[in-house]
């Protein structure tokens, strides 16, 4: 009589018998654009040291005086970046040597303004006619030396713009009106910030 707590021998090798699959037989099974991740290659993640290091401090508010100071100094920066570069309108190398003639002579529009400021007091009603009478003939002498003077700016800059730019695409009245605006504004206060001293050679 077989017992019954006997396992027949078949039994035992299907027991032992295990499926093991290769290497190959697993990446046939994932799809084409599968990407092994760092646990299945066998990677770790190192992680980052924490001793040593600084811990990040939350930000505080600013008070009102600082907030004034910090807004004082970025707008003093950005006028000294705009008094060294310039605008948009001052960008090109056509720009820049209209500005190089003009920083490069005593221009009599230096004086135009300091010139109108002084016809407009002369020719109050109040004052004598001799002076009403000089503050016209100065205002006319101020006003026939601009002329004069844009017309020798506007000339030298379309001389030197075919000599050294043939290919520019720059409108030459806008140059000659950007090149004259300059000559009436003092030297000083001019932007961008002269580069070339008077009398220097262009």
């Amino acid at each position: 009589m077989p017992s019954l707590f006997r396992r027949k021998p078949a039994d035992l090798v299907e027991d032992s018998v295990t499926t093991v699959t290769t290497d190959e037989e697993s990446a046939a099974a994932r799809p084409r654009g599968y990407t092994p991740s760092k646990k299945e290659l066998g990677v770790t993640t190192p992680k980052r040291p924490t001793a040593g290091r600084r811990p990040t401090a939350p930000a505080r508010a600013l008070t009102k005086e600082e907030a004034r100071e910090q807004r004082r100094a970025a707008r003093a920066e950005s006028a000294a970046e705009f008094r060294r570069e310039g605008g948009p309108r001052d960008r090109g190398p056509e720009r820049l040597l209209a500005r190089n003639v003009v920083d490069s002579r005593r221009t009599i529009g230096t004086w135009f303004f300091g010139g109108a400021l002084i016809v407009l007091v002369g020719s109050n009603q109040a004052m004598p006619p001799i002076v009403r009478l000089l503050s016209n003939v100065l205002w006319g002498a101020l006003a026939l030396g601009v002329l004069v003077d844009s017309v020798l700016i506007s000339r030298k800059i379309k001389k030197l713009v075919r000599e050294r730019f043939p290919k520019s695409t720059e409108k030459l009245g806008s140059l000659y009106f950007y090149a004259i605006m300059r000559s009436i504004t003092f030297r000083r206060m001019r932007a961008p910030a002269p580069r070339v001293a008077i009398g220097e050679k262009i």
